[in-house]
Formats: structure tokens, sequence, C-alpha cells
């Protein structure tokens, strides 16, 4: 059953797991700022070291519906001791990897890490939250882990100059197995009081069932194309190509090009909570929200791609990144199209579907980008650069369409439910374009 009010227990708990999600950001997106020494580490050219995070992020995805099942199974709290545990030991790995086979494998174990985190705290939100509390808690968690992606760009691009490779990676993967004893102690699957009911293993057909039938939504489909749509971008700069592009292409020096990053960091954990709060009290704001920044981002990579010369003035470079920096946030109207539109036993596993969403598309723009850049060896590298970026631009596109394929898809729906009597989530207003649809 649903609380009716965050306690202070309510808090302490997710404050202690979110710190986790802060970690798994920290660990994702710290080869956006150690690429170039990753590339001359492990003697690997462009293609080679995206995969990295190919190979990290399509783990990821992958788990995603099979970790909704876990902690359907045993817990969010168990779930989150092992990933901080399996990040520990990745980074650990990564840190004392002398060859790229081994640089791979520690990239495997903190991607299935990385995997178990978000679904974990927004399951413990869920049970320690009031429902009018839960877009908001979520928001929060997003843009406090954002703090850890923060710590990736410019502190981490320090720490590397001045420490080494080894004993930084090794300091923060020794610090996150540590921290799993905190987890276990702190965090609780739900409130004092409140008995958890047992759970059964669920059969495997159940699970596929269970998958097509939140599939079969239109709003799980529209979340996931939301998803897809609103967080590849910024995702992609972040985690491993924007450094190498803004230095490389751009001419920027290392602390610029870390400090323009910082602003995909900077805006996200100011937007995030803001745009929470309005999809809370406005939730039929959520997709024109999504519109709007789907826009955006269109002209945004147009100017970064059509820019004379193709080197553009700092302070350019830090509006555009700025604006696409916004998807990040937006890309949680998502789980709040996904919580709403599927009933509660199913809510998990629809989540993890709408979040392969973006992970997906982060995973072949960030391989196709280092494909793109060994094809074109020997153009100039800006040049090289927008000519790998139209494959960026390609799946945004594809996203924009099918974001407004289902948005009117999951606007028929709701009308339809209302016409047969049924009680929505959220009350829509007919527009023409519904007319014409149906038409």
């Amino acid at each position: 059953m649903p609380v009716d009010r965050a306690t202070s227990q309510a808090w302490l708990i997710w404050s202690t797991a979110v710190v986790v999600y802060v970690a798994a950001l920290f660990h994702r997106t710290s080869l956006g700022v150690a690429g170039l020494e990753a590339a001359d580490r492990f003697h690997v050219g462009p293609a080679a070291l995206s995969t990295f995070t190919v190979l990290q992020i399509g783990l990821y995805a992958l788990m995603q519906i099979p970790t909704g099942l876990l902690v359907d199974r045993f817990g969010a709290r168990r779930v989150l001791v092992a990933a901080a545990l399996l990040m520990g030991v990745g980074q650990v790995m990564f840190a004392l990897a002398s060859s790229y086979p081994l640089g791979l494998g520690a990239r495997a174990v903190l991607g299935i890490g990385d995997a178990m985190t978000w679904v974990s705290v927004l399951r413990l939100a869920a049970a320690h939250f009031p429902p009018r509390r839960f877009t908001v808690v979520m928001s929060l968690s997003a843009a406090l882990g954002g703090a850890g992606n923060l710590v990736a760009t410019v502190p981490l691009t320090l720490l590397l100059a001045s420490t080494g490779w080894t004993a930084t990676f090794l300091i923060a993967g020794v610090a996150t197995a540590a921290y799993s004893a905190v987890v276990a102690w702190r965090v609780r699957e739900v409130p004092h009081g409140v008995t958890q009911p047992p759970v059964e293993p669920v059969p495997l057909r159940t699970v596929a069932k269970r998958v097509v039938s939140a599939w079969s939504v239109p709003g799980t489909r529209l979340g996931f194309w939301v998803h897809f749509a609103s967080m590849s971008t910024p995702a992609m700069l972040g985690l491993l190509w924007g450094f190498p592009y803004l230095v490389e292409a751009q001419g920027m020096s290392r602390p610029d090009a870390s400090a323009v990053l910082s602003l995909l960091v900077v805006v996200g954990i100011v937007a995030g909570p803001l745009i929470g709060a309005v999809i809370a009290r406005k939730p039929e704001w959520r997709m024109p929200i999504v519109g709007c920044y789907l826009g955006a981002a269109l002209v945004g990579w147009a100017v970064l791609l059509g820019w004379p010369g193709g080197v553009l003035p700092p302070g350019v470079l830090a509006v555009v990144f700025g604006v696409l920096a916004v998807g990040g946030p937006t890309s949680g109207v998502a789980f709040a199209l996904v919580r709403d539109y599927n009933p509660l036993h199913r809510v998990s596993t629809a989540t993890g579907v709408a979040n392969v969403g973006g992970f997906a598309a982060i995973t072949f723009t960030a391989f196709a980008v280092g494909v793109v850049l060994d094809l074109t060896e020997g153009l100039p590298v800006a040049q090289a650069y927008r000519i790998a970026f139209l494959a960026v631009v390609s799946v945004l596109v594809l996203g924009v369409w099918r974001t407004a394929v289902w948005w009117r898809r999951a606007r028929a729906e709701v009308f339809a439910a209302e016409e047969r009597g049924e009680q929505v989530p959220v009350q829509l207003r007919r527009r023409r374009w519904d007319v014409l649809a149906e038409a």
C-alpha cells in the first residue's frame, strides 16, 4: 500500500541509496574525460575506444529488465549492495588493467553494477514516499546523480593529471565497494511497521508475458521513445565523445573542455528538480516540455554541424551544450508516463523497458561515431567529427518521429478510455490534430 506521508526515515533511506546512484554516474561517465588517456594506455584508436562505452552501456541496456526482476525477487536493498560491490570491483580492475581485453572486462563489470542502481532507487522511492511525491523524488535523484557526473569532469581531469591513472581509479573503486556496507546497514525495503509481502519466483514464461504486456501499452512505448530521443545526445557527449570533440576538433585546452563538458551536468542538476516540480503539478505539460526540448536539440545540432569552418566560438559551444543538457532531466518524463499507464505489479518491468530506449540509442551512437572517425582518418579533424556526428543526428530524428507517433496514439488511448467511462491518470484536452487523427 502506498504511504500517505514522507518520514525522516524515508529521507534517510533514500539519501543512503541515492549515493550509490551518484557513484554509478561517476563511474559511468569517468571515461568522458579519461578517453584520451585510455587511448594512450591501451594503444587503441577511436573505434576500439568507443567499444569501452558500447560494451558498458550495452550491458546496462540489456540488464534493465533482468534488474527489474531481481528487484522484485530479492528487494532493492540487496540489489543495491550487489551494485556497489560490482562497481567497486570493476573500477579496481580498470585501474590495474594494462591490456585492452582486461580493460573491456573491467568496463563490463562496471556496466552490470551500474545497471542495478536506478531501478532500485526508484523502487525504494515508490515504497517510502506517497505517490504525489514520487515525481519530485525521482527528479531530485536524477539531479543528485549529476553530482557524480560533475566530479567526473574538471575534478577528475585535475586528479588524473596530479595522481595518475592507477591511483585515481583505485581510490574510486575501493570507496564504492566499501560503501556497500553502509547500504546494507541503513536501507530498508519498506517503511517501519509495514510488513513486506513474500515474493515468489517468477517463471520465465510469465516474465516474457509481463514484458510483452508492458510493451503493448501505448504509454510504455511513448516512454521508451521519449527516453530514446531525449537522453541519447547529452549522454553520448558526456560519456565519451564530447571531450575529444572539444579538444581535437575545437582546439580547446583540457581544462576549458572539461568546463564546457561540466555544463551538461550543471544544467541537468538545476533543470531536473524544476522540470520534476512542473510535471508533478501539471502532468499535462509533460509532453509539451519534451516537444520543446526535441525542437531545441535539432536546432543545437544544426548549429554544431553547420557552423562555417566547423570551429565554433567558445560562447556558442557553451550555449549549445547547455541546451542539449536539458535532455537528461527531460528523459525523466518517460518514467512518469510508465508509472501512470501501467498497473502497479508491472511498473518495474515497464520502467526497465522504457529505460532501455535511451541506452540503446547511446550504444549505437557511441560506436557509430568511433567507426566513422576511423573511416575518415586523414580528413581535417573538425570535418571528421561533423561527418561522424551525423549518426547522432540521425538517431535524434528517428526518436523525434517515433515520439510524435506514440504521443498521438497514447492520447487516442486516453480519450478512448474516457469515453468508456474509465478513470485516466491525466486529463487531456482534445486538440485539432487529435480530431484529424481520428478522422
